[in-house]
């Protein structure tokens, strides 16, 4: 029984979950919207509004702090440089003024081969 266990399994081991979240969220960076389940859209959606958040609040902070949050952002990305200086040059200055809710999941409809709930998980246009 699961009573009181957060998260999501996705099918799969600690380890695939892992690459899986990272590949998600890089991908999500980078093309700034993608298409997934709603299972995957829901279990990335709070480690990218963090990150986001770690990067929008390191504007404010010592040179010192910045590096250590471009660090602990790139340790959670599996270490892509381009998407990192993205996350923190491009994406979180547009939310600077934005206090949460960087991420829109909208429904799209049953996926043909499986049925399965396929949204839209985008960045917040403002």
């Amino acid at each position: 029984m699961r009573h009181q266990v957060a998260g999501y399994k996705l099918g799969g081991g600690k380890d695939r979950r892992e690459g899986l979240r990272r590949t998600m969220i890089r991908q999500l960076f980078t093309h700034e919207r993608i298409t997934t389940t709603r299972a995957k859209a829901m279990s990335i959606r709070g480690d990218a509004e963090r990150l986001i958040t770690l990067a929008r609040n390191s504007a404010k902070g010592t040179d010192m702090e910045k590096v250590n949050a471009r660090r602990l952002a790139a340790a959670r990305l599996g270490g892509d440089p381009v998407v990192v200086k993205k996350l923190f040059d491009d994406i979180a200055p547009r939310f600077s003024t934005r206090p949460g809710g960087y991420t829109r999941i909208m429904k799209l409809g049953p996926r043909l081969g499986d049925n399965a709930d396929m949204v839209l998980l985008e960045l917040v246009e403002e």
